[in-house]
């Protein structure tokens, strides 16, 4: 894409390759919201909002005329500028398969964890609403307890079923919640976490972006991820020792049924 302006970076076809795979295998091993909620898109970078189908009554312009602006809610743009050392993508093209990407990966991660962080928690100045936040009056109360973890989604389970909710269900679990999840066992030796995933008829989702865990439905129609432009590596200037980058999207996000979530959260 023009916009991006790519075709102006000091780098080979085959160091543009390297750094967007690199980009790739960070962000689909993080991105976990994309795993549960609806997607549309990419849009395109020209789109700047969403209709959300309804109307705001205006003072008329002249008499006999009624007047109604559409309500919209806008895309955010997310940029996350990092820098890489010429030499080492020069690398790249002589071979190299230990050149140093440590910069690509950690834009990845960050702008990863804040579109994750956007869905499950919201992004106010972006007028974005998350799940956890829409659904917080039926949360569930978690503690450190894990052996108790099956008590809590079990809970969260019937709220939704007694909502009138159906499944298939998941549960994204954030990086304490999954992290005691995974080493916690029973008496017998029974591991939790395959306790929870019996629980369910849907995945389980590592989302270390989310405060405690959510269980949802995947019944579709619930929440709507709409994308304008997809994550994408643009240019933005070099020197003779390093090429700086960086990695964008727009977006925006809406909860369209907030009981098909019941947020799991530390008391």
């Amino acid at each position: 894409m023009n916009d991006l302006r790519k075709q102006l970076a000091p780098l080979s076809e085959t160091s543009w390759a390297e750094i967007e795979e690199e980009a790739k295998q960070t962000l689909v091993r993080l991105l976990a919201a994309r795993k549960l909620v609806d997607f549309e898109g990419p849009l395109g970078w020209d789109v700047s909002a969403i209709g959300l189908g309804r109307i705001k009554k205006l003072k008329a312009p002249a008499d006999g005329v009624q007047a109604h602006s559409r309500r919209v809610q806008p895309m955010v743009e997310f940029r996350v500028p990092f820098q890489l050392d010429l030499l080492e993508m020069e690398s790249i093209g002589r071979g190299a398969k230990d050149a140093d990407l440590d910069a690509v990966r950690e834009a990845a991660r960050r702008i990863a964890m804040t579109e994750d962080q956007v869905v499950f928690h919201g992004y106010a100045d972006g007028q974005i609403q998350g799940i956890c936040e829409v659904s917080a009056e039926e949360a569930v109360s978690l503690s450190t307890d894990y052996l108790q973890y099956p008590n809590a989604v079990v809970n969260a389970l019937n709220k939704l079923r007694e909502a009138g909710v159906a499944g298939p269900y998941a549960i994204a679990l954030g990086r304490q919640c999954h992290a005691g999840l995974t080493t916690t066992t029973t008496a017998g030796g029974y591991p939790v976490l395959e306790h929870v995933q019996r629980l369910l008829d849907g995945p389980i989702i590592w989302a270390p972006a989310v405060d405690g865990a959510v269980v949802l439905s995947l019944r579709g129609g619930d929440f709507e991820l709409s994308i304008g432009q997809d994550l994408s590596i643009g240019y933005l200037s070099h020197n003779d020792k390093a090429v700086r980058l960086y990695l964008q999207e727009s977006l925006t996000f809406r909860v369209l049924a907030p009981e098909a979530a019941v947020p799991l959260v530390y008391a």
